[in-house]
Order: C-alpha cells, then sequence, then structure tokens
C-alpha cells in the first residue's frame, strides 16, 4: 500500500500534522523542496479533489510577488506552476493506497489521522 506524505521539512505546521498521524514512521517522507511532487501523484491528487486549482496554495509568497495572482490562470497553469515551484502546492499532501489528504485545515487533518489509526 502507497503511504506517502510531501511535505516541506521546515515547515512548523507540517512537522504538528505529521506529529499527530499514527505510524508515520512508515510513511515515505518526501521534502518537496529536495524533491518536488510528481507528475503522477499531482495528476491523481488533483482529480481526487477537484482539480489543480484545489491543491494549489495562493498563500504562497511567490504567488503575489510573481503577479499570478492579477492573471486568470487555467487549470494547466496551476499544474505547471506546481510541478515548477514546490511552495504553490498546498501542504502538507497524504497519500495512504488510493485516498489523497491534502493541505492543514481541522477537518482534514482529522480524516487523516482517523484513515492512518485503521492502518
Amino acid at each position: 500500500m502507497i503511504k506517502k506524505v510531501y511535505h516541506l521539512s521546515t515547515c512548523n505546521t507540517c512537522k504538528k500534522i505529521m506529529a499527530q498521524v499514527p505510524g508515520i514512521e512508515d510513511f515515505e517522507q518526501i521534502d518537496i523542496k529536495v524533491s518536488n511532487i510528481t507528475a503522477a501523484d499531482l495528476d491523481k491528487i488533483a482529480a481526487a479533489h477537484g482539480g489543480f486549482e484545489q491543491v494549489f496554495s495562493r498563500r504562497a509568497m511567490k504567488f503575489r510577488s510573481q503577479g499570478w495572482h492579477e492573471k486568470e490562470l487555467t487549470e494547466q497553469d496551476y499544474r505547471r506552476l506546481i510541478l515548477e515551484e514546490y511552495t504553490f502546492l498546498k501542504r502538507p499532501v497524504f497519500l495512504i493506497g488510493e485516498d489523497s489528504y491534502v493541505g492543514n485545515t481541522k477537518k482534514n487533518v482529522a480524516a487523516l489521522v482517523e484513515r492512518a489509526t485503521k492502518l
């Protein structure tokens, strides 16, 4: 079974969430600053969450500094930007089998922890 987490090792929120996940030591832990998300995983996750825009982080500092907030972006733009620059991926991203969990909302983290508990 696939068990991966895409995270940023310097992100305190990622660390806090990962600490809550039972069996986190059994997950392949991928620091997106070192090795960005794969196109295959991104495509799979985006499909499960309603598109690339849903897994795109508008909070990334580069989003505003590069003027992306002033442009109309297509789904392919979101995909390209995430694959080119790790900061545009909402994080953390957990893959457990066919399930994926993106971001740090309380609801998402609760669902992730519940799913990981059943492994």
